[in-house]
Order: structure tokens, then sequence, then C-alpha cells
């Protein structure tokens, strides 16, 4: 790619912004457009602003040097340009969408005002104002619900209880992050929240949220039992960002569609992050966002062999201050016919660990509690080689070293 070669990249997100650095590194330079009036920032620390833990300046990223501030309205593929909604346009030979995603709104009643905004006091939790919004309005002994216990719902629901609220967790599946822990594990972080304070409720769904004067006074569940609330949290989960490339005619399933080169369907246009599908998957993830960041500033630098192959994506939340709590998820946790799994679990520590071996190779995880084997453990899954027949395995289960 010749050094004039014009590379915009819409986002200013985790994937956006090492891009954007990665590229100037090597040489070349990019307009990096970002709607958020906020300094870049990692998304995956909102939680620990909203606990206390951390001032929004912790969290930023370090920004490039051109950073366009505006809302994209739309995208000219015939002519290469981009629209901003204050009339504006930039011209681009390389456009990159690094949009990332959207909060998921669940189908409530009385979840909007006529107007279509939501009440005072029903915050979604995916962006630096919504965490900031929340940090404002919670206060000691003030009633939350937090609606969602995955990842994001159990993460509110912490930095909530540690802020002085009393948290009620309205999960509707039967139980807390489903999706990446068994049963054991599940067990594990719900008893870590009840020891802070928060009630946890599984097996329930949410029908209405109930309003006076355009604030939010109470949540109802489908069997009519009303939790009293000032505060609601949405942490429903997230969909990709994707209206920009469906409005321009690009090829978008569930997230837009990629190939090995991070290409779409336009030629000109490529996609990273949490609004890219690639091979089927739409990772939602930190690391995959910035392993396609990498691969693609190395195409875009001239690199013509660098492929993107797919991420192997571990999970991991770690909480630290009052009652530390620590999980890593990887790879498939779920034993076939024929596996081995290894398991152990110390109460008293409440710690979890399993993992499962398949033809003498680990090919997958949970862990839960103060954990210094998650590298060593990564290490051997991510390498895929077969384990040594001395019986390391139990010793990286428990050995509690650096990771």
């Amino acid at each position: 790619m010749t050094s004039n070669t014009r590379v915009v990249v819409i986002g200013a997100g985790l994937a956006g912004v090492r891009l954007a650095r990665r590229l100037g590194e090597l040489g070349t330079s990019v307009t990096l457009v970002g709607d958020e009036e906020h300094r870049p920032y990692n998304r995956v620390l909102l939680a620990e602003v909203l606990a206390g833990r951390y001032s929004p300046e912790v969290i930023a990223l370090p920004a490039p040097a051109e950073l366009t501030r505006g809302r994209v309205a739309g995208i000219d593929r015939e002519v290469r340009a981009v629209h901003l909604a204050d009339g504006s346009e930039i011209a681009y030979d390389t456009l990159v969408l690094a949009t990332g995603s959207n909060p998921v709104l669940p189908p409530l009643r009385g979840l909007f005002t006529p107007d279509h905004v939501l009440p005072e006091g029903v915050h979604a939790f995916r962006t630096m104002d919504d965490c900031l919004g929340l940090s404002k309005a919670v206060r000691p002994g003030v009633k939350a619900v937090v609606i969602g216990g995955g990842l994001l719902g159990v993460s509110a629901a912490r930095a909530l209880a540690m802020r002085g609220a009393q948290v009620v967790l309205a999960q509707q599946s039967e139980r807390l992050m489903e999706r990446q822990l068994d049963p054991a594990a599940s067990k594990l972080v719900r008893r870590h929240l009840v020891d802070l304070g928060v009630e946890v409720h599984t097996d329930l769904r949410v029908r209405d949220v109930r309003c006076v004067g355009g604030a939010v006074r109470s949540v109802e569940m489908a069997d009519g039992y009303a939790l009293d609330a000032d505060l609601v949290v949405l942490a429903c989960g997230v969909h990709p960002r994707a209206g920009l490339a469906k409005a321009a005619g690009l090829d978008v399933r569930k997230g837009i569609v990629v190939d090995d080169e991070l290409r779409t369907s336009d030629p000109h246009i490529r996609a990273i992050g949490d609004c890219a599908q690639h091979d089927g998957t739409v990772y939602g993830l930190a690391a995959p966002a910035l392993e396609q960041a990498d691969i693609l500033a190395e195409l875009l630098a001239g690199n013509a062999t660098a492929r993107y192959t797919g991420t192997r994506a571990l999970t991991r939340l770690t909480l630290a201050g009052e009652g530390f709590f620590d999980l890593a998820v990887f790879g498939e946790t779920e034993a076939r016919p024929g596996d081995d799994v290894v398991q152990l679990a110390d109460a008293t520590r409440g710690t979890y660990r399993k993992v499962v071996v398949r033809d003498d190779r680990l090919v997958g995880g949970v862990l839960v509690g103060e954990l210094g084997t998650v590298g060593a453990l990564a290490r051997a899954w991510e390498g895929a080689e077969p384990l040594p027949d001395d019986g390391p395995l139990l010793h990286l289960l428990t050995n509690d070293g650096g990771s």
C-alpha cells in the first residue's frame, strides 16, 4: 500500500484505536472517526469505573493523532466517501468498519417513554456515558435491579454493590453466565455476589418497567411479583452494530461478513471487532478484536501473506478490590463421551478448576478463584500440543505460581 493511500476507520473503540496505532507505527496515516465525545477508552474496564476503582482517565486508550469526532450518516461506495451527520464527507481508498456493538434492549412494557428514550433511572451499560450516568445515580441504599446475568450483568451488579446499592440481579435462565460456565462454576459466581449483598434470582423473567412521572419506580416479573427500583440496568447482551454496512448494501448476517483478509463483500471495505463475522463467528470479545486489528494492519501495510484464521478466545473476568474474584473460561468446557475431565474444588477458598482433555490434548477449562494457573493452562490449550506423559496436568491445576 502506498503511503498516500487514504485509510479511514469508523469506530474509536479497542479495535479501531489498535488498528490506527499499528498502521501509524508501520508508516501509514489513518483518519479515525469516533462518535463519542470522550477520549477513546477500554470498554472492558467500564465496570471498574462504575465500582469507583478507576477514574475514566485510567481506562483511556492512547489516542492516535488524527481523531475526527462525528456521527457517520452513510457510506457512498460509488465515490468512496463517508458522509457525516454534520454534512461533511471524508474520502477513502480503504474503509475499515470497527463500529462495535449495541446493547440488546429487551422487549419490556414501559421500557421507553412516548418519545422513545429510556425513562429516568433506566440505563444500558455499554458506553462511558452509560457508566457516568449510573455513577451519578448510584449512592448507598439506592434500590438497583440488574436485568441479565451474563458477564456484563454480573460485573454491573458487583460494581453497584461495591458502591453501596441494594442490588437485585434478575436472570431469565436457570443459572448465571450459563453461556460460559458449568453449574459448579456458576454457583461460585452466585455465592460471590451473594456475599457482597446482591440478591440473585434465576429463572425469573422481567415483564414490565413501571414509571411514575417519567422515572422508574418498580420492575414487574412475569409471575406478577414486583421489585422496587430506583435504578434499572439493562445487561441483556449485545448485537453487532452493522446498520451502516447494511444500508451500504454489504453482506450482513449475524455481523458484517468478512473473509480471511477481513474484507467485506466490497473489496475496498474491511471490518474488524465486534461488528465483524468471520467464518460464521461473531466473537464480541477483546482478544479477537485486537488480533484482527493487528493482522489488518499488516495487510494494509503491504504484507500480502497475512491472514486471519480465527481466534481461540479466552474469556477472563478479574474483579479486584473487596472480595477479589477471578474467572477464566476457554475452549470446550462440556465433555464429550471418551473425554477425560479433571475437577478440583475448594469450598473454603471458593475456588473451582475443571479441565477437559481429549486425545491427550487440553480442549477447554473453567477456572474460578484466585488464579495463578491461567497462563500455563491457556498456553497448553492454545498450543494444542499433546500433554507430556509425566502427569503435569494436576501440577498445572494446583500450582498457584505466576501466570
